[in-house]
């Protein structure tokens, strides 16, 4: 294990050890020191920063660049998205970045977003009839937890409903590829391109009273001013790549984060019995849930533009480097005793949702979607129970996303 920049290397640590059972793993890593050389799932080597001043200085270090471009030859190139697709905020640094967040942040301010509660709370009721009519057990991811978020982000940009269950299927495909069949996933990537293509056609067509009607006007804007001054443009590729961002990340982070918030409180069922009976604490304790168990458990991939020094590890430019923030968030020196779901303890600087001019654009919509699932949720079924051994459980063998497969419950 490398963990300075003297040290003479081991071979890197194994990428499945922080899959079978992460916190642990994590745990001695942080002990062990402030960055360690790993091998991803793609086989490439990389840097992992585990200690929470170490992540969250990282997380906002303008030297370490999100855009491919800053990797090192040979190094680490992504999915092999098509260009229309891949000009996202994920891959940008400012200008770019600052541009693009500006369109599409208003959409996301906390008033904005406060609008969208009642609707919210309507499309989970109409979940928990259907899932009631059926009788259990029933599997809270499918049933709830998937199609709450996936339907709010697609009413938010207009997407037709008869199309929602295409692109869950192929979320699927890129959250949690299969390594045996990887056509599946250049075959999701082209549908979604052409899903994409299609529905910017017919907003350009006949606009709606939706956000991606919106990005078409600002792209399509022939004076350039955008609406909020000359230089706030979108280029065709963009715009495409922005509606494919937030369909996509809109869908994920809010099913994992519910998912695993309700595993949670079933581990912890003084906590849940608590929650019922004051549901108004469950912002609060949202935020522990990011905390203790988040959907996110490393940042998006890094490539410093120069040599930088983490933690007093020196890292070459060009490497990859990947931000704990799991690792970060169970850090004993910034949250003490962090292995315990504590609902009362200080959690201002927790980095589930990111820090810096990265900091997640939807962090407003994902938390009003999951504390209003889970007071709908808790509201409907107070002997809510699991359906299966809690061995049984399984999560989506992915390194950057933290979530569930299946959560089987019953009534």
């Amino acid at each position: 294990m490398q963990n300075t920049a003297e040290t003479a290397p081991d071979a890197p640590i194994d990428v499945t050890l922080l899959l079978d059972d992460p916190h642990a793993a994590y745990a001695a890593l942080r002990e062990a020191g402030p960055a360690h050389r790993i091998t991803g799932a793609d086989g490439q080597p990389a840097w992992l920063v585990t200690r929470y001043d170490d992540v969250r200085r990282a997380l906002a270090d303008p030297r370490l660049s999100l855009d491919k471009r800053h990797a090192a030859p040979g190094g680490f190139r992504g999915f092999a998205l098509p260009p229309a697709l891949d000009a996202n905020l994920l891959n940008m640094d400012p200008p770019d970045h600052t541009r693009i967040r500006r369109l599409v942040g208003k959409a996301f301010t906390p008033g904005r977003v406060d609008a969208l509660r009642t609707p919210v709370r309507q499309v989970a009721e109409e979940l928990l009839d259907a899932m009631e009519r059926r009788g259990g057990p029933a599997d809270l991811i499918t049933d709830y937890a998937g199609p709450l978020p996936i339907t709010v982000i697609c009413d938010l940009l207009g997407v037709p409903h008869q199309d929602r269950r295409d692109f869950l299927a192929w979320s699927d495909a890129l959250i949690t590829p299969d390594p045996t069949r990887p056509e599946l996933m250049r075959q999701a990537i082209g549908a979604m391109l052409e899903f994409y293509t299609a529905l910017i056609a017919a907003k350009r067509a006949e606009p709606g009273d939706d956000l991606l009607s919106d990005l078409v006007a600002v792209r399509d804007d022939t004076d350039g001013s955008g609406g909020g001054g000359g230089g706030d443009r979108l280029t065709e590729d963009e715009l495409t790549s922005l509606a494919f961002l937030i369909l996509f990340a809109g869908y994920e982070n809010t099913v994992h984060l519910i998912g695993n918030a309700v595993l949670t409180l079933l581990d912890h069922p003084e906590q849940l019995q608590e929650l019922q009976r004051n549901p108004a604490e469950l912002p609060a304790a949202v935020e522990e849930f990011l905390r203790y168990d988040g959907p996110s458990p490393i940042a998006i991939r890094r490539f410093p533009k120069e040599d930088v020094e983490i933690g007093g590890v020196r890292i070459p430019a060009g490497e990859s480097v990947l931000l704990a923030i799991a690792s970060a968030n169970r850090d004993p020196a910034r949250f003490p005793d962090p292995d315990r779901l504590d609902r009362g303890r200080e959690l201002s600087g927790h980095l589930a949702l990111g820090h810096g001019i990265h900091y997640c654009l939807g962090a407003p919509l994902a938390r009003m979607e999951t504390v209003t699932a889970l007071e709908a949720l808790l509201a409907r079924f107070p002997e809510l129970r699991l359906a299966v051994p809690r061995g049984d459980l399984r999560h989506r063998p992915a390194l950057r996303s933290r979530g569930l497969i299946s959560l089987p419950v019953a009534w």
